[in-house]
């Protein structure tokens, strides 16, 4: 995993796609918010989001 992402780190920076980074980041976010809300109170709330 973490080898992916430092792969994707540096194509960023080669190829000069800075606009990706914000995007990436917030994929991940929603990606963790999913996977740490599924098992709270917050679970109905969230998934009424999407």
């Amino acid at each position: 995993m973490l080898d992916l992402l430092k792969e994707l780190g540096l194509f960023m920076i080669e190829r000069k796609q800075y606009w990706l980074a914000p995007i990436i980041l917030v994929l991940v976010l929603f990606g963790a918010l999913l996977v740490f809300a599924q098992g709270s109170a917050l679970a109905p709330f969230i998934y009424t989001l999407f």
